[in-house]
């Protein structure tokens, strides 16, 4: 806190302006008598009941004193806008003095990227304050001045009234005021509107330290930025010429959204003439007043004891069926948005955002964060930053696909086998499979190069470098968002013990090291003893889901043997392909029913760990969901990948499966087109299954209670929050199921993309339909969630690493042990006709394919033929020394194999951690912000200060030195 005394000397006094001059002020009528803002906490009925004005001063005397003001002072404006816009004073008084002028700074250095012009027309405002749009949406007491900000639901037939009755006096006694009115459609439903009076709502800002606007900021640069300024500019120019972005949301639509950029500290009635208090009613948003009810109903007693406390343990117990913020109004008018403005936040929300049309915009986050909080905002960020980064994936997958489609017929390999026509390949099963001549297989080895090509490793290696990007990238935009959202400094408030952890250990106690207070503890010994059983059951649902995919297994063994002597030509020709779709169908059913059964396991086993806090259940709830669906839904892949085909053997000695069912092979092009069949079936049949369970079953759920209401009540009017109780409420789990459908579809396009390069392409479309299905159901579907705050994604962060690690080794494996990359790469170089060159060309692989098929005799099969068949192996022939051996080749190739292997991970976990270290988690600008807003709010602790002291020197008579006495 370093300022200069000749610099304080230049002013002749401190102005009062100069700390609380408004940064949202519109019609802000400024008191110049400090003294006079103490007259807010002059509590009477008539400021408690009724919306009025924040000054003490009458309507008809602040506007003279606005206008008298307006040709003196200037009037600060500020527009909405990105993290790069900036809001400037602009004044008419050329005498106009900055309040910022006085800071121990270059004032030239002040960024000026956004000067509003001054004829701009006014933009209209959401009618916030019009009492009689929210007495008729059902926002208001009876009386029509109270604004609802919680409703309780109860049923009047339930007898725990005892309970009810002493929690509502108790919220009485906090400050709450209560209303009671029966439901239109129901009369045994009962709802409690709760409005919080402005009293009571500053003495719980002040006492959980709510972050409060008290002065504009003020920005400045340095010469290197300069440096990059020219380079903005440049880009700038370039913008210009290009057509404006459709993408892009029209700022103009988002009238409500003017905000500056104003420093905030912790809320205090002593100091509340620094806030910028423009009316009572806006000053402290719908959601922090929902989170501040919703913390006072968390710790208001409802009977004598420690652990009788809190609304959650009501509604566990049944005294309360329901609690939840009133979403502001309906979501649809019956006049056009953009003539007449929207009604309220819910409906600029559905125009702008959630309507299918708005598919193609950018999300409005800060209004989405202002409306449902934080932590669903960063939910929706992240969706939306996962979405945008899919795009430069899905267009490399969609290149190297059509790279397969251009060269697919000038692929020697292809050529080689759909020109095979005197070669036989012996029989896939043992009793109605026949000879099959290799050039029959022609279709599938096209189809097969399409995904297996050169352009596999550059892609693999590819996404494994995209995801890390996407990783490190997504942590500097978190960095920007907590900035912007005032987060930074944010921490979160010791949590309440669960009821159910209360209730099972409150014998036990130990002192919070944290409270000081006693509270419940879990022994050790307890809690190793029940995670050991929880782990314990964790296994054995991985062992029954590998039960599963091995009974699948055995039902191709059973089916190709049918399939192969079916009565119908086309599955009889393509009986390998009708296996292969028949278990995919079969699996993705196995699939949907276990998950139904692991979600109720998972919940039965996180209960029996008896977790502390609620954010212990849910993370350890959402480890485990996630462990049984990726292991449920992968199991079968990994099958495929890495164990079809591999231990049959070969002719005349096949392994069979409890000597009776003879092992499947691959077909003659390879294994790589079943990889691809089972992973787009079931990642596109799970797709629609999710979308239609997230939107279908809310929609049939809420039109039969519409009907219900339409068919017992006959012109009735329904009020907004018997609307929002017939509505289905969130998720029990909160955002789990959302981010678990993400979680499980970025494993789906980064493990095993090798072989399925289309995967990102499937992810993108359904994501561009999952943002806005996600958006039509939080606005139009669900009742209103409670506006939580939360400055990341939680457990979901550490879960992405995970899977990014594991893409890079099973995409490893699948190039090297799946496809045949590495056998044609040593062919290559080894044995093929430009083994002895150094010079690649197509006619390299000339011969492949005879050189990876073996010979074997036929009338070793007993079926009275003679002459050779064909399969895929490296063995010796029957005239060798050694029939039917590994040959030396084999070995050769099983050796580079395994060489890839070591040298691709390393490689790529090479380029991760290096391009992890090159990009840091805070972007270098927004670093040097923070600490730079840091030392200017100590500049402020201090001018605030000095100021204090000169006025106790005026009282006291003694001179004023301006500066420190």
């Amino acid at each position: 806190m370093n300022i200069s005394k000749s610099e304080i000397a230049k002013e002749t006094s401190l102005k009062p302006s100069r700390r609380s001059l408004p940064c949202l002020a519109q019609n802000y009528a400024y008191s110049k008598n400090l003294s006079q803002s103490t007259s807010l906490f002059q509590s009477t009925e008539s400021e408690s009941q009724a919306p009025t004005s924040v000054t003490s001063i009458s309507a008809d005397k602040a506007e003279q004193v606005n206008t008298e003001e307006g040709r003196k002072d200037s009037v600060l404006r500020c527009s909405f806008a990105d993290l790069s816009d900036f809001c400037l004073a602009l004044g008419k008084d050329k005498d106009y003095t900055d309040e910022s002028e006085h800071a121990n700074y270059d004032r030239s250095r002040l960024i000026k990227d956004f000067v509003p012009p001054n004829n701009s027309e006014p933009k209209p405002r959401l009618p916030k304050n019009d009492m009689n749009y929210i007495a008729s949406s059902g926002l208001l007491f009876k009386d029509g001045k109270k604004r609802i900000d919680y409703i309780l639901v109860y049923r009047k037939s339930n007898i725990q009234y005892d309970k009810r009755n002493t929690f509502e006096k108790n919220l009485r006694a906090e400050g709450l005021m209560l209303e009671k009115e029966p439901a239109v459609a129901n009369p045994d439903i009962m709802f409690i509107k709760i409005h919080i009076p402005w009293d009571t709502l500053c003495k719980y800002a002040e006492r959980l330290n709510i972050r409060m606007p008290f002065r504009k900021k003020s920005y400045y640069t340095d010469q290197r930025s300069k440096s990059m300024g020219r380079v903005q500019k440049y880009f700038r120019r370039i913008k210009k010429w290009m057509s404006q972005n459709p993408m892009v949301l029209d700022k103009s639509a988002f009238p409500d959204l003017e905000e500056s950029d104003c420093y905030t500290g912790p809320f205090s009635r002593a100091r509340i003439h620094h806030f910028i208090i423009n009316n009572k009613d806006t000053f402290f948003s719908n959601a922090t007043r929902s989170r501040i009810v919703y913390h006072m109903l968390q710790h208001t007693k409802y009977e004598n004891g420690i652990s009788k406390v809190g609304i959650c343990k009501l509604i566990n117990n049944g005294s309360y069926i329901a609690a939840f913020p009133p979403h502001e109004g309906a979501y649809k008018s019956n006049q056009p948005i953009k003539t007449h403005g929207p009604q309220n936040n819910r409906h600029l929300l559905y125009e702008r955002w959630a309507r299918w049309g708005m598919w193609y915009k950018h999300q409005p986050l800060d209004l989405i964060r202002l409306y449902f909080g934080e932590k669903i905002g960063l939910y929706f960020a992240w969706l939306g930053w996962y979405t945008g980064m899919l795009i430069p994936a899905a267009i490399v997958g969609l290149c190297v696909f059509f790279y397969g489609i251009l060269t697919m017929n000038a692929s020697q390999v292809s050529q080689e086998i759909c020109k095979a026509t005197e070669v036989f390949m012996c029989p896939l099963c043992d009793k109605n499979c026949s000879l099959q001549r290799l050039n029959e297989s022609c279709i599938y080895a096209k189809v097969t190069y399409l995904f297996d090509n050169g352009g596999t490793v550059f892609f693999a290696i590819f996404m494994a470098i995209w995801a890390t990007v996407f990783l490190e990238f997504w942590k500097r935009r978190r960095s920007t968002l907590t900035y912007t959202w005032d987060l930074i400094e944010w921490e979160e408030e010791e949590e309440t013990l669960r009821p159910q952890f209360e209730a099972k250990y409150y014998k036990m106690e130990r002192v919070n090291p944290i409270s000081g207070k006693p509270e419940p503890h879990q022994p050790s010994s307890d809690k190793v003893t029940r995670l050991l059983v929880s782990i314990s059951g964790i296994f054995f649902m991985i062992s029954l889901v590998i039960t599963a995919v091995f009974a699948v297994v055995v039902y191709r063994l059973i089916v190709m043997e049918q399939f192969a002597s079916f009565k119908w030509n086309f599955i009889k020709q393509h009986w390998q392909f009708a296996t292969s779709a028949a278990a995919v169908c079969i699996n993705f059913v196995i699939i949907m029913a276990l998950n139904l059964a692991y979600e109720k396991i998972a919940y039965l086993l996180t209960n029996l760990e008896y977790p502390r806090t609620e954010s212990e259940w849910e993370n350890s709830f959402a480890l485990k969901m996630f462990l049984f669906q990726f292991v449920n839904l992968n199991s079968s892949i990994f099958y495929i990948a890495f164990f079809l085909g591999r231990f049959v053997g070969h002719p005349g000695k096949y392994n069979k499966l409890f000597n009776r069912w003879r092992l499947e092979e691959c077909h003659p092009s390879g294994c790589l087109i079943d990889l691809c069949l089972q992973m787009g079936v079931i990642m596109f049949l799970k797709q629609i299954w999710n979308n239609f369970m997230e939107l279908g079953y809310p929609l049939i759920q809420n039109w039969w209670s519409r009907h219900k209401i339409k068919r017992g009540i006959q012109d009735a009017s329904i009020p907004q929050w018997e609307n929002d109780w017939n509505l289905q409420p969130m998720n029990i789990h909160g955002l789990m199921d959302e981010y678990l459908e993400m979680v499980l579809q970025f494993g789906f396009t980064t493990i095993f993309v090798a072989a399925f390069p289309l995967a990102p392409l499937l992810a993108l479309l359904n994501n561009i339909i999952e943002i806005r299905l996600d958006a039509y159901k939080f606005v139009t579907q669900w009742r209103r969630p409670l506006p939580a705050r939360a400055t990341d994604i939680g457990i979901w962060y550490g879960i992405l690493e995970g899977i990014g690690i594991l893409a890079v080794i099973t995409n490893a494996f699948v190039i090297a042990i799946t496809s045949d990359y590495i056998p044609r790469f040593v062919y290559e170089y080894k044995y093929g006709p430009c083994a002895s060159q150094f010079e690649y060309s197509e006619s390299c692989l000339t011969g492949y394919v005879n050189n990876s098929l073996s010979f074997f005799d036929l009338s070793e099969l007993g079926m009275g033929k003679s002459g050779y068949c064909r399969y895929r192996d490296y063995r010796g022939p029957p005239w060798s020394s050694k029939p039917y051996e590994f040959t030396l080749q084999y070995w050769h190739i099983l050796a580079a194999r395994l060489a890839f292997i070591i040298v691709f991970e390393h490689l790529v976990f090479g380029i991760k951690s290096f391009i992890a270290y090159l990009i840091p988690d805070v972007p270098k600008n927004l670093y040097d912000r923070i600490r730079r807003e840091k030392y200017l709010v100590q500049e402020m602790m201090y001018e605030a200060e000095l100021e204090h002291l000169q006025q106790q020197r005026r009282k006291s008579g003694h001179p004023v030195h301006h500066e420190w006495p």
